[in-house]
């Protein structure tokens, strides 16, 4: 009797793994999620390393001008130095066990929602952290003596009155300015609520006031030069020690009950990556099935808390 010669539909040019197509797939999907959902991640200044788990970022102080008088020894001005050590948390990962059994006798498929969960579970959690971090940088203190720290604004009806919400937003942008932080790269994120609130105040994308939104499409361009943006992960409750919200180490813990938004600029907040998202996929003769795993190892830190500003409820 011949050998039968099956066709693998999941084999590239019919050699190696018979999953290898089907992993390709699977994988694009958990990125195409990812990047769908990851709002934060393109905001913040990133850097790769190839091996080790920390990496410095230099902190460079300022220097001043002064009057020569004729005669006197030019003798330097000392400029401060320090630096920002960030470290990569342990990998993050999110996984799924796909039984053979299951598949055969399901009627519609399932790998692609599995993939899409996958992405979702980690853009989530790295936008979570992300904004974390960034309103714990609105509450850091200078890096050193010749830098500005944190800044954080607050009012009693910030998370209800609309007007105090815009009125904050200029006060930033003051702010932001006499820290001598760049106007470009400024961002707001805040939450859904606050953020609709602002389109259903006209002022704020009325063209004759200079504003810039779409009221039938609930866009709200720039507010005082700030970018706007809405995330359902801006914190607002109490984060606690040993969560996932919390990170590794309890990195990324802290009371947020009170944060109704947090305007950042590039260099606010740092990630470090020393793995990028990755997918894993292992076929299990011992349990008949798939295991599929998706996972990042990035650490975040912050930067330059003087680019950070807090906008809390008093």
């Amino acid at each position: 009797m011949s050998n039968s010669n099956p066709s693998r539909p999941g084999q590239v040019e019919g050699a190696g793994s018979a999953f290898q197509l089907f992993l390709t797939q699977f994988a694009g999907e958990v990125l195409t999620q990812f990047d769908a959902v990851n709002q934060v991640l393109p905001y913040v200044t990133q850097r790769t390393i190839s091996g080790g788990r920390s990496a410095q970022f230099p902190v460079i102080g300022t220097t001043t001008a002064a009057y020569h008088v004729p005669g006197t020894e030019i003798l330097g001005t000392p400029i401060v130095h320090n630096q920002v050590l960030l470290t990569v948390d342990m990998p993050l990962i999110a996984n799924v066990f796909i039984a053979n059994i299951d598949e055969a006798m399901n009627h519609y498929d399932v790998r692609s929602p599995y993939a899409r969960q996958l992405g979702l579970a980690l853009a989530t959690t790295l936008d979570r952290h992300l904004l974390q971090t960034s309103v714990k940088a609105a509450r850091s203190p200078a890096r050193i003596s010749t830098d500005f720290g944190g800044s954080v604004i607050t009012s009693a009806t910030m998370n209800s009155d609309v007007n105090e919400v815009v009125k904050a937003l200029f006060q930033a942008a003051a702010t932001l300015d006499n820290k001598n932080v760049p106007g470009i790269g400024r961002t707001a994120w805040l939450r859904p609520e606050t953020f609709y609130a602002l389109v259903s105040a006209k002022d704020t994308i009325n063209s004759l006031w200079g504003g810039a939104g779409s009221y039938s499409e609930g866009t709200v361009f720039k507010i005082a030069g700030i970018a706007i943006k809405s995330s359902t992960h801006v914190p607002n409750g109490v984060v606690a020690n040993g969560t996932l919200e919390a990170g590794y180490d309890n990195k990324y813990a802290g009371d947020f009950s009170k944060t109704v938004g947090v305007i950042t600029t590039q260099d606010t907040v740092g990630v470090l990556k020393l793995m990028d998202i990755q997918m894993e996929s292992e076929y299990s003769v011992r349990h008949q099935g798939n295991l599929m795993v998706a996972k990042y190892a990035m650490g975040h830190g912050v930067l330059n808390p003087a680019t950070a500003i807090e906008l809390a409820k008093a």
